[in-house]
């Protein structure tokens, strides 16, 4: 199975970036939607971004226009360009398979605060 392993979050102000990297310890060709997501505490964990093995992307309407996801499928790594961050982005974000997923990884927190 599939290990994943996500890296890049941060504490950042208040319309500011982050890159977040997914590193697969198998092939992800085999992952034909690969997934972003993220639980903020008290609430449930949510689908925000997603991509096919053929590129198409899919954005939760909360993220739409400021954060882009991508792959490379050579190096076995999914990408999350998160722009123009706000405080309600702020939760622990993990890669995926969708729908059905395999062991969650650790994630990685993303802290917007001033």
């Amino acid at each position: 199975q599939v290990r994943l392993v996500e890296s890049g979050g941060g504490l950042v102000q208040p319309g500011g970036s982050l890159r977040l990297s997914c590193a697969a310890s198998g092939s992800i060709k085999s992952i034909n939607v690969m997934g972003w997501y993220r639980q903020a505490p008290g609430k449930q964990r949510e689908l925000v971004a997603a991509i096919t093995s053929g590129g198409r992307t899919d954005y939760a309407d909360s993220v739409k226009g400021r954060f882009t996801i991508s792959r490379d499928n050579a190096k076995n790594t999914a990408y999350l360009q998160m722009n123009s961050l706000e405080p309600e982005d702020t939760a622990v974000y993990y890669c995926n398979n969708f729908p059905s997923v395999f062991n969650w990884g650790q994630g990685t927190q993303v802290t917007v605060s001033s």
